[in-house]
């Protein structure tokens, strides 16, 4: 069967701005074909991948047809993922990769997918024959194969998804719809925030003013959901002083008569309670303009005992007396931290997986190298058929049980130094701990024991850590002491000297173990130095 005239006819519609795929054959030479034009705006570089279980487009190897329209050429590459690393290699020597190529030829850097091989290059002003095309096709296909059956015969074997018609959740299709939508975050942000929800379905983002929180969660909730009634984005005034904004009121001057809150909230809760096979989001944006504690005591509570929320004396206007906090939603908190905002209190971090926002100067670059309008309607219900393997998982609340000894041993340091300033954790956070770490590694068997260690720590230890310098300095220098391998003993032994003596986070610093907690505690610690006082939360 010859591939030409499909080939063909994407060459054609790549200038169009149809970006419909249906029409397109699915399989060629035992290869799952996928095509892509583009989700939601037109994509620069058109693409056609063959794939062989388990890779997939954003995690694996793969043939792929590259046309970079800009230069008018088609390049057949031996396709590697950019969005994740695959576990795969192509086992190819003296290819050349396509960024050298393009580097070389036209004097420019390619846009994207300049990590892949060069397997062919067509120009489209003298495109070769349909005999010509098939043969280099079937060719790569062919390596393709035995590249995969080398792996299966050794057992290797990578994003293995169950042998069922639904479709697995996976963090990096989300991250792939993020990046087509014009929004750039890490791979490791994007699962962080995924598994924090898989987690426990109450998650706060802090950190910079504009880094993206809102958007993180606005565009997961797009994603996910195949309605608009699944989610509510809900901005908290700073007037909020009761509940009444969340769940209502009765009406005190008509018998049988409830007022509903205008913001939603309680419309959402009963229709989560009604359609439980939906996954339902609440976003409360600017949670801390308000003390969380005086609107939100209600769900604070029943989240842990279960009980329920009393809203009336008796069901008036389709409203019950009484309401659960439905399993199938979840609660995502965005915190700036400046003069007209108030601090969380350790009943609050303590429900929640804070994950912090912050922009590094290799990220800003990112942006402003590929800066370009956003497009949010791209995201809409392109991961709707992964909300039941959502709630599926959500629902599983069992506890890691890999390298249980390792990450006992850390949790148990940090434990008894924490203890000393008051902020040692309790078993809901110790359970949630090893519950986090088990969703991670679902969704990434990238990630090493001490990489979701790290997480943990960022998420569920260092939150509640606040107070002065004579407090903290002591405390948050032996932390980082757990934060570095045990290879650089003389380092570790000397850790707040070091630290101490850097105005800057330390270039210098030995290898992490938990890069991501050692440079907050640096932070931290600064913070106490410079200012005499510290905390976990920063403007």
């Amino acid at each position: 069967m010859s591939f030409y005239n499909h080939l063909d006819k994407f060459l054609k519609q790549a200038h169009t701005e149809d970006l419909t795929t249906n029409h397109f054959i699915k399989d060629y030479l035992d290869t799952k074909v996928t095509v892509s034009f583009g989700k939601g705006n037109i994509a620069r570089i058109p693409w056609i991948s063959f794939l062989i279980k388990p890779n997939i487009t954003s995690q694996g190897i793969y043939p792929v047809y590259l046309y970079y329209k800009d230069l008018g050429i088609l390049i057949l590459a031996y396709g590697i993922s950019e969005t994740n690393i695959p576990k795969y290699d192509w086992d190819i020597t003296g290819k050349e990769q396509i960024k050298d190529f393009i580097n070389d030829k036209f004097n420019v850097l390619p846009f994207r997918y300049g990590k892949s091989y060069v397997f062919r290059v067509y120009d489209l002003n003298n495109l070769p024959s349909a005999n010509v095309i098939d043969h280099d096709l079937e060719q790569i296909i062919q390596e393709y194969h035995s590249v995969m059956a080398k792996y299966e015969k050794e057992s290797q074997t990578v994003l293995e998804q169950p042998n069922s018609d639904k479709d697995y959740l996976n963090s990096s299709s989300f991250s792939v719809a993020l990046h087509e939508a014009g929004l750039i975050y890490s791979s490791t942000l994007v699962t962080r925030f995924v598994a924090s929800l898989l987690t426990k379905p109450f998650v706060i983002l802090t950190g910079l003013s504009g880094s993206g929180k809102t958007k993180l969660a606005q565009s997961f909730v797009r994603w996910i959901c195949s309605d608009k009634d699944q989610y509510a984005i809900v901005p908290v005034g700073a007037d909020w002083t009761n509940r009444e904004p969340l769940l209502g009121y009765p009406n005190a001057l008509e018998q049988g008569k409830y007022v509903m809150p205008e913001s939603g909230v309680l419309q959402l809760l009963i229709r989560a309670s009604n359609y439980s096979d939906k996954p339902y989001f609440l976003i409360l944006d600017e949670m801390n303009l308000s003390h969380v504690e005086r609107y939100f005591a209600d769900f604070l509570s029943v989240m842990e005992s279960g009980d329920q929320i009393s809203l009336c004396s008796e069901n008036v206007d389709e409203v019950p007396n009484k309401i659960s906090l439905p399993s199938n939603l979840f609660i995502i908190g965005t915190v700036n931290i400046d003069e007209t905002t108030n601090m969380f209190s350790p009943k609050v971090l303590d429900r929640a997986n804070t994950i912090e926002f912050r922009v590094a100067s290799d990220e800003m670059s990112g942006f402003l190298n590929e800066a370009r309008e956003l497009n949010m309607k791209a995201l809409d219900g392109t991961g709707a058929g992964m909300a039941a393997s959502f709630l599926e998982i959500a629902g599983k609340k069992q506890f890691v049980s890999n390298n249980k000894e390792v990450i006992n041993r850390a949790l148990i340091d940090f434990f008894d130094e924490l203890k000393k300033v008051g902020a040692e954790f309790g078993y809901r956070t110790a359970g949630e701990i090893l519950r986090l770490i088990d969703k991670l590694e679902a969704l990434d068997s990238d990630l090493s024991t001490d990489q979701m260690i790290d997480i943990a720590i960022m998420q569920k230890l260092l939150p509640k850590l606040h107070g002065s310098r004579r407090k903290l300095s002591p405390v948050l220098a032996k932390l980082a002491g757990f934060c570095i391998k045990k290879e650089f003993p003389d380092f570790k032994s000397n850790v707040e000297k070091e630290l101490l003596e850097k105005e800057n986070y330390p270039t210098d610093v030995p290898e992490a173990r938990y890069t991501i907690s050692l440079e907050k505690i640096y932070r931290m610690y600064r913070g106490a130095i410079d200012n005499g006082f510290a905390s976990f939360a920063e403007a």
